[in-house]
């Protein structure tokens, strides 16, 4: 396979958002997660739970509620202001001021015509849904304290809105309150003087509602007489968050504590005649706060303080080892967050709200490695205004560097005197006069020779620009045949010749020869054109592997022998995606690429896997003897010994560039579990 110098690097310091609330689209299987910066991202739950696409955040901006309306995506937060979100450009579309203060929580009717948002100033503001914005039609009766949680009847006829020592139950036409249920105050607390904040309430069919409270309860209420029918003492904290599943037979909760409970409205006879809601699990994935909950047919998801986005399964809704049996947890984003300079040594690191650069260290005569060197601190690039940042790309010489926000695009040229050691400070001059077309984009790419500027743009284009000394002009914009969704892979080849690109909608496009490759049904993931063969390596969201050949315009040799074949069960039951596919150039017949816990390199002249070929970690396979390492030996060869992978790639030097995040770090750096706050932001 060759040896590897190899650049292990450890001080990428990205720590993610904690998450703040979720919203589950059943009939698209999308979910939406929004965190602490707030960054909206989306998961296509029926495409291996894939990450397809980021909202980037604003300071100011959090969200502290969701909600789908149909196809339609909804926010709100303590600003006071709905948003509603184009999923095409990846931006806020509109926004609107409810002018009712703090906005705890937005809830929408099963028919999707309404929208209900609940306000620090004590009413529930009804919005009118239509084709383009919302309309305000009018509000509930106010009432004395803030509104902090809400939840339509299925029929859309009432609306229950959690309050502070109370839930209220309003009649959806007249706007009145109809019943006032009064929460008992702590259980478990030092002083019954405390008041009890109702930070979740379900409204189920049969008029039964249940409330998550501050005094560590969870309660059952008749929603017809306004009784309480049970209450389950969960916890001496909060519990913060509930999810019905879709047929209600099950509701979950989550605690300060860091744990899921599961109650099941189950009978303890055979006659089924005395059903009750009974607690029966309790899951414990999450060090700190559970503050967003979803409940789907077959599995539980939450997310919350500690970062994780974890999906658990419900094995008795499932078949037993399966793919989708298996339980997940996703860390780190599923996109690049490190652009590396390859003859320049040099590797960017983006943050939410700057941009690092840094040098990669030199080995001395004895085989020892210096330690990797951080240019001086005016290489750390802020953001320009309150937007987050969205993508950045370093060129390949490392002369030039762009980033861009929802509302703007920058680019910077890079001077470094590299015979210097120590190095010198970077000098660092914008160019203030770019483009009108680079307004809006998604992905931003610079072609081999550093010459040229790619960057994404509105419905599948992509807009190239010339760069040269402190000067940027556009030249063209490439235009797909078909595509609406956002391109969020940008891979130009090693010749200037192609460009490849791919969308969320599962669609990969080569321009200049202006190809398409075939869809496979799953989106794309990491895409990249061989520079000798002159052909396309996709890998995909389900995990497999195309390689198109771009001058005959069909899949290769190697490619359909792989699909014919099939891939081995154990790859296929990887919980992440691959986020980068490169080549080695000493070495044509080797594919590399790596998720977040694993880098392979595919050997295309060995034999394929078969379905009960041993997949050996390299390690284990090291240890084995040579007879029986022939014996299992196959086209790819996976190394396990990393942890949080976020870029593996070959330098002009044929080093190899790794680089880690360890998760010990990410846990350390939170605060220790305490109780929630009455009205924390």
């Amino acid at each position: 396979m060759g040896e590897f110098k190899v650049h292990r690097i450890r001080f990428f310091n990205h720590m993610p958002s904690a998450i703040r609330v979720m919203a589950f689209n059943s009939h698209t299987e999308r979910l939406v997660v929004a965190r602490a910066d707030g960054a909206v991202e989306i998961f296509n739950f029926a495409d291996n739970y894939y990450q397809e696409k980021v909202i980037p955040g604003r300071d100011g901006k959090a969200v502290e509620a969701l909600c789908w309306v149909g196809r339609r995506l909804f926010s709100a937060g303590l600003d006071g202001e709905i948003t509603e979100y184009d999923l095409e450009n990846l931006r806020p579309r509109n926004s609107m001021e409810a002018y009712g203060g703090p906005i705890w929580t937005i809830s929408s009717n099963s028919q999707g015509t309404l929208l209900a948002a609940g306000c620090e100033d004590g009413t529930v503001k009804m919005f009118e849904v239509l084709e383009d914005r919302i309309q305000f039609q009018r509000n509930l009766s106010r009432q004395k304290g803030r509104i902090i949680s809400l939840s339509w009847h299925p029929t859309g006829s009432q609306i229950a809105a959690g309050m502070l020592d109370m839930i209220k139950i309003f009649d959806a036409e007249t706007g009145h309150a109809t019943h006032r249920l009064l929460v008992e105050r702590g259980l478990q607390r030092t002083s019954n003087s405390q008041e009890v904040v109702v930070w979740s309430v379900a409204f189920l069919s049969d008029h039964t509602i249940i409330s998550g409270d501050s005094a560590g309860k969870v309660q059952i209420w008749d929603g017809i007489t306004g009784t309480l029918v049970r209450t389950h003492l969960l916890t001496k904290w909060d519990v913060l968050v509930l999810a019905v599943s879709p047929d209600e037979s099950s509701v979950i909760a989550g605690t300060s504590e860091g744990t899921v409970v599961q109650f099941q409205f189950i009978s303890s006879t055979v006659d089924q005649q005395d059903k009750q809601w009974v607690r029966t699990r309790t899951f414990k994935s999450h060090s700190h706060d559970v503050r967003a909950l979803v409940h789907t047919d077959t599995a539980v998801v939450s997310g919350g303080v500690d970062t994780q986005l974890v999906v658990r399964p419900l094995l008795d809704k499932v078949e037993k080892n399966t793919q989708e049996s298996a339980m997940r947890k996703i860390i780190f984003p599923h996109r690049n967050l490190v652009s590396c300079a390859k003859k320049a040594g040099l590797l960017l690191f983006q943050f939410s709200d700057h941009l690092e650069l840094w040098r990669l260290g030199e080995s001395d005569g004895n085989g020892e490695t210096r330690a990797h060197t951080r240019l001086t601190s005016n290489l750390r690039v802020g953001r320009f205004g309150e937007d987050n940042i969205c993508c950045s790309a370093l060129s390949p010489c490392g002369g030039w560097l762009a980033y861009a926000t929802v509302s703007s695009v920058r680019l910077y040229r890079l001077q470094l005197d590299n015979n210097i050691t120590p190095l010198v400070p970077l000098s660092r001059l914008q160019v203030s006069k770019l483009p009108k077309e680079l307004n809006s984009v998604h992905q931003l790419s610079f072609s081999s020779d550093s010459s040229k500027l790619f960057a994404s743009s509105i419905l599948s284009s992509v807009i190239v620009a010339s760069v040269k000394e402190l000067e940027c002009k556009y030249l063209h914009t490439f235009k797909p045949p078909s595509g609406e969704q956002p391109v969020h892979l940008l891979s130009p080849s090693e010749d200037g010749n192609w460009l490849a690109t791919a969308n969320t909608g599962g669609e990969i496009h080569v321009f200049d020869l202006h190809c398409s490759v075939p869809v496979c049904g799953s989106c794309p993931t990491a895409v990249s054109i061989h520079p000798f063969s002159c052909s396309l390596v996709s890998v995909h969201a389900d995990q497999q592997i195309f390689e198109f050949s771009l001058k005959q315009k069909e899949f290769t040799a190697w490619s359909r022998k792989l699909q014919k074949q099939g891939m081995h069960p154990l790859w296929l039951q990887r919980d992440a995606p691959i986020t980068r596919v490169t080549f080695n150039p000493n070495n044509p017949t080797h594919i590399l690429l790596h998720d977040t816990s694993m880098f392979c390199i595919v050997d295309q002249i060995l034999p394929l896997p078969e379905e009960k070929t041993r997949f050996y970690n390299q390690s284990v396979l090291q240890s084995l003897s040579l007879g029986e390492r022939l014996r299992n030996s196959h086209a790819f060869k996976v190394y396990r010994n990393f942890q949080n992978l976020l870029c593996v790639d070959l330098m002009e030097d044929h080093s190899l560039v790794v680089v880690e995040r360890p998760l010990l770090d990410i846990v350390s750096q939170l605060p220790a579990p305490v109780q929630q706050k009455k009205f924390a932001t």
